[in-house]
């Protein structure tokens, strides 16, 4: 099915991407930047899962950004949605087969550390997995990548630095922390958060780390940037919901665009 995907996607575009992003919820802007554009709705693209989440567009956007191709998704699948983990990264294993070599996962995310204020852009140094399962479970495909893949750079140290400069040029704010992924859809529990706080992480979300392990199974180069989007529970005394989410993205939206904008065509490998 994947190769039929590609098949699909390249009887519409002869772009070949050299960078894939993926945004998060609310963070779909980005994708409106890119010169000569082709949008392609996944329901039309074989095998590729639609996005039910609110907040996520649900289609695939081919374009250029000065020099470089890039192919951005915008949207994703979630394991809450009911998706199994390989159709949750199958978007990442058709890029990853069309040539991109490099990867920017965006999500929304909850803030643990405490130095953290909502709006604000988190660079993701390393994550833990607590979704209850992986990508790579099951026969391993040694065409796309080895039976033990190597974790311990999961989120490029290069990237981050370019990141970091091109933030200060900007004058955008960023910080850097760890991101604990859990399954949902329900939000954490105060308990939860302050378990998550103890065992090392700064961000919490439901999206990502599955794409990261399938990335780097293939050999691509990982960058991944959450924007805080509200503080988890038990740090301030309201209510979470999504449509606080999706506020916060709107919020952010021209800052990670702009963001974007500079940096995509750095990570060029």
């Amino acid at each position: 099915m994947i190769h039929e995907a590609i098949r699909f996607i390249e009887g519409h575009t002869a772009l070949r991407p050299a960078v894939g992003v993926v945004l998060g919820s609310g963070l779909g802007a980005f994708g409106d930047v890119l010169a000569e554009r082709v949008d392609i709705p996944y329901h039309e693209i074989p095998g590729w899962p639609p996005s039910t989440a609110v907040g996520h567009a649900g289609k695939l956007i081919l374009g250029n950004l000065g020099d470089a191709g890039v192919a951005v998704m915008a949207g994703r699948a979630h394991l809450y949605e009911g998706y199994s983990p390989a159709q949750v990264t199958y978007g990442v294993r058709v890029l990853g087969l069309l040539g991109v070599k490099a990867m920017v996962f965006t999500n929304a995310a909850g803030g643990i550390n405490l130095d953290l204020q909502r709006g604000g852009l988190v660079l993701i140094s390393d994550h833990i997995n607590l979704q209850g399962c992986s990508p790579l479970a099951g026969p391993n495909d040694d065409a796309l990548g080895p039976r033990f893949p190597d974790m311990s750079e999961a989120y490029s140290h290069r990237f981050r630095g370019v990141a970091k400069q091109v933030a200060a040029e900007l004058c955008v704010p960023v910080s850097e922390g760890v991101y604990a992924a859990m399954l949902g859809p329900n939000y954490e529990t105060p308990a939860e958060i302050r378990f998550l706080r103890t065992i090392g992480a700064d961000v919490v979300g439901m999206s990502t780390v599955p794409e990261v392990i399938v990335a780097n199974h293939m050999g691509i180069q990982v960058l991944g940037i959450s924007c805080v989007t509200n503080m988890a529970a038990g740090i301030l005394q309201q209510k979470i919901n999504h449509e606080e989410v999706l506020e916060t993205g709107a919020m952010v939206r021209d800052t990670l665009v702009r963001f974007l904008k500079a940096l995509v065509p750095r990570l060029v490998v």
